[in-house]
């Protein structure tokens, strides 16, 4: 097992791809947080997987602050935090509202930064040599039309990972991230039906498009992204610092 003994917090992990990467993980021999702002969802999950489910809001300091100081009460310090909590959006470039951006950006961006930096705090103040996983996006390499202020998030999340990889691995953290592609998960039905307003089809076409266009042949599963997050979560990934590796099957290459 590559994660043995570890702790580790999984955020925005009551589903889709979170849940799969803690699952993961705890086959792996990981004690797993299931940090999610829907605590009902999260306890589920928890019950489900033999997690411990924590209620959190990643855009409230406080509530990190609380996350983080109950989880090294009960646990131990953190030994691996995959920040996956985000929201998507989608509008036209002359509808895009000021309250839009700020949602996404106060959580894609600034929650992750933050939850970031309090992690790798309480990794330097308890000498821990961890492991930070930043969730991206193929979204973040690119811009879209129709999808400008999440692609926007998801390339500042790339940004990040690079800037706090360069900084944090002088301390023995090493902060990388995941760029996943479409994966199907609750929300594309929420993404489909936004495709189909703006462009005017119908309701799964759009999710039939993107996935027959991978290279691979389908869209993702969560469970395609867990290799990877087991991976740069374990001591294999030690000689990795500052990466965004793209699991997409194929619809990317950087």
């Amino acid at each position: 097992m590559k994660l043995k003994n570890k702790i580790a917090i999984v955020t925005g992990s009551a589903n889709g791809i979170g849940r799969a990467i803690a699952e993961r993980y705890i086959q792996e021999g990981a004690t797993v947080i299931i940090a999610d702002i829907d605590i009902e969802a999260a306890q589920e999950t928890a019950d489900i997987l033999g997690a411990k489910a924590m209620q959190f809001n990643v855009v409230e300091q406080a509530s990190i602050d609380n996350l983080l100081g109950r989880v090294l009460q009960e646990f131990g310090p953190v030994n691996i935090l995959v920040n996956n909590a985000a929201l998507f959006s989608m509008a036209p470039i002359l509808e895009i509202t000021r309250e839009q951006y700020r949602k996404i950006f106060d959580v894609n961006v600034e929650g992750l930064l933050f939850m970031l930096q309090s992690v790798a705090r309480q990794m330097i103040d308890n000498k821990v040599k961890g492991k930070i996983i930043n969730m991206s996006s193929q979204a973040g390499r690119r811009g879209e039309a129709l999808v400008a202020v999440y692609c926007a998030s998801k390339a500042a999340v790339i940004s990040l990972t690079q800037s706090a990889g360069l900084a944090l691995i002088k301390e023995g953290i090493n902060v990388n991230g995941i760029s996943p592609g479409v994966v199907d998960t609750p929300m594309w039905e929420q993404v489909d039906a936004l495709f189909a307003k703006y462009e005017g089809l119908q309701l799964g076409e759009k999710k039939r498009m993107v996935g027959d266009a991978v290279p691979y042949g389908r869209m993702g599963t969560p469970e395609d992204l867990t290799g990877a997050a087991v991976f740069l979560a374990s001591e294999d990934a030690n000689y990795i610092v500052a990466q965004t590796l793209n699991v997409d099957g194929g619809n990317w290459m950087s």
